[in-house]
């Protein structure tokens, strides 16, 4: 007997970690529609699929209704960098609580299991740490960041209550910083900055003294975790943490890009921004206890991958490095 193969909904799906989903469910021979308004995702991020059989691309924004037919639902949409989704506060907002809204209700119509990508944002500048699953947050709500945190933070209430109140198979993961190939070289985020940065020979910006902490997972091991999660049994809804626990503070980091591109960059520091979270890293006991993953991609080498795909794009693009 054949096997029919999966229908499978990616939103945000030509953006960083999107593009980086729809590969392994290509590969899954998974038949993939991906879904993306193109405002932070990019059509090069999923060029290679475009010919696939299996590979299907739509410009649609999540904020209104999709009517299509698909076993499963991953619900990556949402600009999830500071620079982009304070652009757009209210849009931003809106694709995170619009755009689950109108994917719950896609899920329920045709009995989808669905997977919400929530973040570790949810969390804000945290009084707990490590920060477990348990832990309600310290959110700023009228914020600068208040449009991505309570947006996600407003996104997980609806999956919870589709679940309750329609039994809808749902799976909420918080993700914590990410980073690897396809990331948006104008992101604002720290990896990014920093090998652009360094490549270009120009100064590290860091902001505050460099003393505040991030913990940053390679996206090879986020897809991982998000791929096991929707394939958990349906009694493991989340929320679970996705990330890398070992931490760092943003000098080390620095100092790391500097040391692995042969840069003459040096640092410079200003001013750190209101509400930017002082410690960040995530208690994953339960994504061990529960879907049996743990990263296993260290930071030297996630960014020796990184590093090269940067100096690819930075060439490509007439860049002086």
């Amino acid at each position: 007997m054949v096997e029919v193969p999966r229908r499978v909904l990616v939103t945000g799906g030509a953006g960083f970690l999107g593009s980086h989903l729809c590969d392994r469910l290509v590969a899954q021979n998974c038949e993939v529609l991906c879904v993306d308004n193109f405002f932070t995702g990019r059509r090069k991020n999923v060029q290679h699929l475009l010919d696939l059989p299996n590979f299907e691309l739509l410009r649609h924004d999540v904020t209104f209704s999709l009517y299509v037919e698909v076993d499963e639902i991953y619900n990556l949409a949402c600009p999830a960098s500071p620079v982009h989704y304070q652009e757009d506060p209210v849009q931003t907002t809106k694709t995170s609580v619009h755009g689950a809204i109108n994917m719950l209700g896609l899920a329920k119509r045709v009995r989808a299991k669905i997977l919400q990508a929530s973040t570790s944002e949810v969390y804000g500048d945290p009084t707990e740490h490590p920060q477990t699953e348990d832990y309600h947050g310290n959110v700023n709500p009228i914020g600068p960041r208040a449009c991505y945190d309570e947006g996600k933070r407003c996104a997980e209430t609806l999956f919870f209550d589709y679940h309750k109140q329609h039994q809808l198979r749902i799976k909420v993961m918080r993700i914590f910083n990410t980073y690897g190939p396809r990331m948006h070289p104008n992101d604002g985020r720290v990896v990014s900055n920093f090998i652009v940065q360094a490549l270009q020979g120009e100064t590290i910006t860091i902001y505050g003294e460099g003393n505040q902490t991030r913990s940053f997972c390679y996206v090879d091991d986020l897809i991982d975790g998000m791929l096991g999660m929707m394939s958990s049994g349906d009694d493991v809804i989340g929320p679970i943490n996705i990330g890398n626990p070992n931490e760092f503070t943003i000098r080390e980091l620095a100092e790391k890009v500097i040391e692995l591109t042969g840069s003459s960059s040096k640092l410079v520091y200003k001013p750190l921004p209101q509400d930017d979270p002082v410690r960040r890293q995530p208690d994953i006991t339960r994504a061990r206890e529960q879907l049996g993953w743990s990263p296993v991609i260290q930071l030297e080498e996630g960014l020796r991958h990184t590093i090269a795909y940067f100096d690819d794009l930075l060439r490509q693009s007439g860049h002086q490095i």
